[in-house]
């Protein structure tokens, strides 16, 4: 059995720790098992799963992980004083370069450098991208195998790279697929909805680039049009308070209820109407795999990706830019005008077409250990 170290920055309920975990999840373990690198003390969603799927986990201690010479200097004595890993594989976009350099002078032969993301927050600086030039030309010189997301992804962090491996980000497609057809008017046990009220949800970790702050606005614009509408959202993160009180402020506390972190999100999608996602900007997002998967439709900003439309009729763009009574015009279209959606049977085959089951991604990444 092969032990593949993945370097991240925790563990939680968010997109790619997702995606890695579904990798996981699918994997032979007779053959591969891996383990996890946090820069983080704190518990981790995934901790209890990782551990007993037989996972470890290194924690390297939060004091080290604002300092990049100090992280990565103690990523290399630990890769130093374990040799049982076959290879080193890193999920965190432009500190993939310090990773892998970790991974290069403590002799591990394989060092793949994986993209999840399409932009990056140190972009608005000078500063930041002489550190994105820098840290693109590293991982060109010391990954041994580069991964993306989508085709967007693999320029974004690989832009001289021709051989590109994509592994799109894929689900448990059997999880999700049946998901609408199970229903349940009383699911989220809220007595104020009723059969005819829209259901919207926003799942994702409370911060910044998800631009809460507008869904929200927008939420109060819909009751301001008196719309019959509840509004979930889902996940955790910085903003929580803040989001909280920008909520009790607009008078939306009858209309939005936050529901934390969840392990059902299978449930919930089949559970809502239509799935939104104004986020400044995004990579691939597992979820909208995951939503799509489930027939559920999502209306969601012109910053991401085009990729994410699979192709079944499900994702709907609107532009920030655009006023609220546009979004509201595109959610009534959703709603009212939208094409069928395919029948289980073709999502199925339409997802597997083009790699998005897990069991096709797990294949390509273990030819890539093996």
């Amino acid at each position: 059995m092969k032990r593949i170290l993945h370097v991240v920055g925790s563990m939680n309920r968010a997109g790619a720790e997702s995606m890695v975990m579904n990798l996981y999840r699918a994997i032979d373990k007779t053959k591969y098992q891996f383990d996890f690198v946090y820069f983080t003390e704190k518990t981790c969603d995934f901790d209890k799963e990782i551990e007993s799927l037989g996972g470890k986990i290194y924690r390297i201690p939060d004091k080290y992980s604002k300092n990049t010479i100090l992280r990565t200097y103690k990523l290399y004595s630990l890769l130093k004083n374990n040799k049982n890993f076959h290879a080193i594989h890193s999920h965190q976009l432009f500190s993939n370069a310090f990773h892998l350099l970790a991974a290069y002078f403590s002799g591990s032969k394989m060092r793949i450098a994986h993209s999840h993301n399409t932009s990056d927050a140190n972009s608005k600086n000078i500063l930041g991208r002489i550190y994105q030039i820098f840290s693109r030309k590293i991982i060109s010189l010391v990954a041994t195998d580069c991964i993306a997301c989508g085709e967007e992804a693999g320029k974004y962090l690989f832009p001289t790279k021709k051989n590109i491996i994509f592994i799109p980000n894929a689900v448990d497609i059997h999880k999700f697929l049946n998901v609408k057809e199970k229903r349940s008017t009383d699911f989220f046990q809220k007595k104020t909805i009723t059969k005819n009220t829209v259901i919207l949800g926003q799942i994702g970790r409370l911060m910044p680039v998800k631009n809460l702050e507008f869904s929200i606005n927008f939420a109060a614009f819909l009751k301001k049009r008196k719309i019959d509408f509840h509004f979930f959202i889902i996940g955790n993160g910085i903003l929580e308070s803040e989001l909280k009180n920008l909520v009790s402020k607009k008078n939306l506390v009858e209309n939005i209820t936050f529901l934390g972190v969840r392990s059902d999100i299978n449930m919930i999608l089949g559970n809502i109407d239509v799935l939104l996602m104004p986020s400044f900007h995004e990579g691939f997002p597992v979820i909208l795999v995951e939503s799509q998967t489930a027939g559920i439709p999502a209306l969601i900003s012109e910053n991401i990706s085009k990729e994410v439309d699979l192709g079944l009729n499900l994702i709907h763009f609107c532009s920030l830019e655009d006023t609220f009574k546009k979004w509201e015009n595109v959610l009534h279209d959703i709603l009212n005008h939208s094409k069928v959606n395919p029948n289980l049977f073709s999502r199925h085959e339409i997802l597997k077409q083009k790699s998005f089951d897990i069991v096709v991604s797990v294949k390509t990444l273990e030819k890539i250990y093996k």
